[in-house]
């Protein structure tokens, strides 16, 4: 079985070296288990046809059967075209073909009995498919089925004649060929258990079902496949690591955390910052290697857990380090834990690839000797030279931006592996989070600290641009400051979108001199013009701050009240939050509006309408994974989702993939290494259902 399907695709009858190389190029098949694995998007019911006195352009796809009554070529070079009459009696259609003209009437001569699939649209009045299917009733080459599956192919292999039809043709070949003997991938006491089709019976009917019935049930089967395998290899490794790396064991509760907690607490802890504190304190207390994910909407409260942590740490003799993607980022939570320790006796400093070489020396000298606590920086953290006496814990903020090697090199800076705790402000999807951060333990802090009151969110088009504007002018009248935000710099010859440059003048006019004041930020100022624009914005010398997504981190003005997105359609919806979530940062109601033209598209409307709705970081993540797919969440992006799921979705998914982990849980607990005689299959092919997998744990 196995060598059958490892053949090159070449091999494959109808392919050939010429068809090999463009699918190998475009669609990364390489082998005829490449093609196997190559599922369908998409069905469509060939069991209704329809009189071509019933079709209409709006309809999605028809298949109407008859004769073709003549052909007819038009035009000269690059616009000729092949049309041919196509009648069942009830009416006429035109067929239309651009390509493969020569061979269309050889195939399909004039009277001859067809059966024509495809889009109708209309031209100079007149119904037309273009580039049908055209297929001869009494050589259909698929099993009997009324469904036809649907596959995703390329312009470029659709000028080769590689279209959607071609591939299913490809593999009714490939499955002709199949042995009889399938090699089942997993055990039958799990089939029975869960009622899953085996995996012959799947493969067969997700390509060429039978009924709809029994492609949901291949469906199924693949997916919990898919989605069971990466959960195993999860738990398998995260086992593993808590049996082979042993951490420090926090067991005080000491003097520098109590008197934080009794005089410098800022305000009440949330039930969730409380709930989470104790989870952190179990795992530092267990004598494992803490790793685990703190989750957050932006204001939640994530730092001050984060210090609490640390003071626990520094109670038990141990030094600990905040590591941020950005220097402003490194800035923020220098002044915010500054604050916070205001009158401790807490040695905190901050290090990034700015700080000045005579200020370097002494923390050096603070961290060899142990008297430097708490050390906050970028990647200047990671710099050879940065040596610590004893490094307890780790705090890793917004950890998607750091590579692993990045990460290795810190964790090597500790005799003993340091306790890791990961923040992130940009919620992750609870199926995401199950399988790409699945081997580190998961803390939300779901509730705002108290006193914050939640953002009005607001979707304005750009007509009523003067009344926002004169919202706007209550609000500075008032003493508050706004954010103006857009998605270019300069105007673009390409897009349609509003530009910063454009925008500035356009507010100047409208918010004048003397008594308004308008800065600007956008990425490709100098860092000094950028720093001095910032700070006359944070010291209330100017009113509004025009600016391009770099506002999107770090940037806490208490005072702001309003935040305006142009173009919003243009931005991803985690975007659209993060941005969002730079005002609402004082007691005062803040508010967001988001600017668009009229045209948006469907996917747009909807992000427009979720920002709308709600304030739910997580809620608006999921709809984010289910629009936009597991590649382009923001964080997982720059590192690459680890994983490559070819049928089952992370936004779709959720209760097949909690079906799978509840599945892979139980039989780790079971048997850990796989060594019971009915998990072989299991341990046969583990590594398979995550080859390239990140473990991101594991880097400790």
């Amino acid at each position: 079985m196995q060598q059958y399907l490892q053949q090159d695709i070449q091999f494959l009858p109808g392919v050939g070296p010429k068809r090999a190389d463009m699918l190998r190029q475009e669609l990364k098949i390489q082998n005829f288990e490449d093609l196997l694995t190559y599922y369908p998007y998409r069905y469509v019911d060939r069991s209704r046809f329809y009189k071509i006195s019933e079709v209409t352009s709006d309809m999605p796809q028809i298949q109407i059967r008859g004769q073709i009554a003549g052909y007819a070529s038009i035009g000269k070079g690059r616009g000729k075209r092949l049309t041919a009459d196509f009648t069942d009696g009830s009416g006429h259609i035109q067929l239309i073909w651009f390509r493969g003209a020569k061979w269309i009437p050889e195939n399909y001569p004039i009277g001859k009995e067809l059966v024509v699939f495809g889009k109708p649209t209309v031209y100079q009045r007149k119904l037309n498919v273009v580039h049908p299917e055209l297929e001869d009733p009494a050589k259909k080459h698929t099993v009997s089925s009324n469904l036809q599956a649907v596959y995703s192919t390329t312009e470029k292999l659709k000028d080769h004649y590689l279209n959607s039809k071609a591939i299913s043709k490809l593999m009714a070949n490939l499955i002709k060929g199949l042995p009889s003997k399938f090699e089942e991938t997993l055990p039958a006491w799990l089939l029975q258990k869960l009622n899953l089709v085996n995996l012959e019976s799947a493969m067969r009917q997700i390509h060429f079902p039978d009924t709809a019935a029994q492609y949901k049930r291949a469906e199924l089967r693949l997916k919990f496949e898919e989605l069971f395998y990466i959960q195993l290899n999860i738990l398998q490794g995260k086992t593993d690591r808590n049996k082979r790396f042993r951490g420090n064991v926090f067991e005080t509760v000491g003097e520098t955390f109590n008197t934080f907690y009794k005089d410098h607490l800022p305000f009440e802890l949330t039930g969730a910052q409380k709930k989470v504190m104790k989870e952190i304190r179990r795992d530092m207390g267990s004598g494992r290697q803490m790793n685990r994910l703190l989750q957050g909407d932006v204001g939640s409260g994530k730092t001050l857990v984060a210090l609490m942590s640390m003071l626990i740490a520094i109670d038990n003799g141990f030094q600990t380090c905040i590591m941020a993607p950005t220097e402003i980022l490194a800035q923020q939570h220098f002044k915010s834990l500054g604050k916070f320790l205001e009158g401790m006796d807490v040695q905190v400093k901050l290090l990034t690839g700015s700080t000045k070489k005579a200020d370097r020396e002494p923390i050096h000298s603070g961290l060899l000797d142990g008297l430097l606590q708490i050390l906050i920086g970028t990647h200047a953290l990671i710099e050879d030279v940065v040596q610590f006496k004893n490094l307890g814990l780790v705090v890793i903020d917004e950890q998607h931006r750091f590579g692993v090697a990045q990460r290795a090199r810190l964790w090597k800076k500790a005799n003993v592996l340091p306790h890791v705790l990961v923040m992130t402000a940009t919620p992750i999807p609870r199926t995401l989070a199950m399988t790409l951060y699945g081997d580190l333990d998961v803390s939300v802090i779901d509730e705002l600290p108290p006193g914050r009151k939640p953002i009005i969110t607001r979707h304005s088009y750009d007509s009523k641009r003067l009344m926002v504007f004169g919202f706007l002018k209550k609000q500075l009248a008032a003493g508050r400051q706004a954010y103006i935000v857009y998605p270019l710099i300069k105007e673009s010859e390409t897009l349609d979108f509003k530009d910063l440059e454009d925008g500035y003048e356009s507010i100047s006019r409208a918010f004048p001199p003397p008594d308004y004041q308008v800065s600007v930020v956008h990425g490709k100022m100098k860092p000094e013009e950028k720093e001095i624009s910032m700070r006359h914005f944070v010291a209330g010398r100017t009113h509004i701050m025009v600016a391009t997504t770099v506002i999107e981190v770090g940037v806490d003005v208490p005072n702001v009240s309003v935040m305006i997105i142009e173009s919003a359609e243009r931005f991803g919806l985690s975007q659209l939050h993060q941005l969002r979530g730079r005002v609402g940062r004082g007691a005062d109601q803040s508010y967001c509006i988001l600017m668009s033209g009229y045209k948006i598209s469907e996917e747009g409307r909807k992000r427009l309408e979720t920002m709308v709705r709600t304030n739910d970081g997580f809620e608006i993540a999921e709809v984010d994974l289910k629009l936009r797919g597991p590649g382009n969440i923001e964080g997982t992006q720059q590192s690459g989702i680890p994983f490559n799921l070819k049928i089952a979705h992370l936004g779709k998914d959720g209760q097949i993939l909690q079906l799978a982990r509840d599945t892979a849980e139980n039989i780790v607990a079971e048997d850990p290494k796989l060594h019971l005689e009915k998990n072989f299959i299991f341990a046969k092919h583990v590594k398979k259902g995550n080859p390239n997998r990140i473990d991101w744990g594991s880097i400790s």
